[in-house]
């Protein structure tokens, strides 16, 4: 279904729904010197920043994680975007959710910002981050997102897929070498023809 344009969501274990769906072909990917700038400035080039998959559903979960979540995304997109407790099933309840792992990114022990995804053995779909937005450096977001690419090219998986591109704003995914979009039929690499799309929007 991924490779259709389908991807989870939150809405209920098993839903999937069709979008223009972004992914990176993995054996395409190398590092760019802005991808690199970027991991550099949050801590990620000198490995002082680390990143951990977990395991879900989470043994240790804790209601400030779902609060610290609420909060950013009211902070970075407006109130009623995300629940606590919309968070908190998809960390805690294997029934109701479709994801299977939480990174974890810290530095020096101290946890910084976190991600919920889905992972099999060929692909990651990184979604939901979040992180203590008062407190993180400016780039920490495309930090995170380039952190878990690396990842995934790591543990030998094809594909990451990094959600869609709907909004203009969403031109910041096209950066990465080897990504690629679904066009409602297949896969294309022509960046300038979804630019052109999302100008529209």
């Amino acid at each position: 279904m991924y490779e259709h344009g389908y991807v989870f969501t939150r809405i209920g274990k098993g839903v999937m729904h069709q979008t223009r769906s972004v992914r990176i072909d993995l054996s395409k990917f190398e590092l760019s010197s802005e991808n690199k700038r970027i991991l550099k400035k949050i801590g990620a080039m000198e490995k002082h920043m680390a990143l951990q998959s977990v395991t879900l559903p989470l043994k240790d979960y804790t209601y400030k994680l779902a609060m610290d979540a609420k909060y950013f995304y009211e902070k970075k997109f407006g109130p009623g975007i995300m629940s606590a407790q919309k968070i908190k099933e998809m960390l805690t309840d294997k029934a109701k959710s479709n994801f299977t792992s939480l990174f974890v990114y810290s530095k020096d022990a101290h946890e910084l910002g976190y991600a919920i995804c889905y992972e099999n053995k060929d692909i990651l779909h990184y979604s939901y981050p979040f992180y203590h937005i008062d407190m993180s450096p400016k780039d920490m977001g495309m930090g995170m997102m380039t952190t878990a690419i690396e990842y995934a090219k790591k543990h030998g998986l094809k594909y990451i897929y990094l959600g869609s591109l709907q909004r203009p704003t969403d031109t910041y995914k096209l950066q990465f070498a080897g990504l690629e979009w679904f066009d409602g039929k297949k896969w294309s690499d022509d960046l300038e023809e979804v630019k052109k799309i999302l100008v529209k929007k």
